[in-house]
């Protein structure tokens, strides 16, 4: 299952997570099928975000849109440096 991992520092965490639920790129319609938030420990405006997809095409695609976006309104979102890479995952174990 691709994976896209998106990582960046925000400036006020409580805005970001307002402006991502009311998800102005279409998660759903753009082929997510789930995600997960998650912050660095010893700084909780790092923020990882990962998006899963049944299909690399649509994993890079929604890439390309979200990159689109950031370039008009990452900051005044307050996006700090923001990344995203596709990866594939090929091996899990649970214990």
């Amino acid at each position: 299952m691709p994976t896209l991992q998106i990582e960046h520092r925000v400036r006020d965490y409580e805005a970001w997570k307002q402006a991502f639920e009311s998800d102005p790129v279409g998660r759903q319609a753009g082929g997510v099928r789930s995600y997960r938030i998650s912050r660095l420990a010893d700084d909780p405006l790092h923020v990882l975000i990962e998006l899963d997809f049944e299909s690399l095409a649509e994993a890079e695609a929604f890439g390309d849109r979200l990159r689109a976006m950031w370039s008009n309104v990452g900051e005044r979102l307050g996006l700090e440096r923001p990344t995203a890479r596709v990866v594939e995952h090929v091996e899990r174990a649970d214990y």
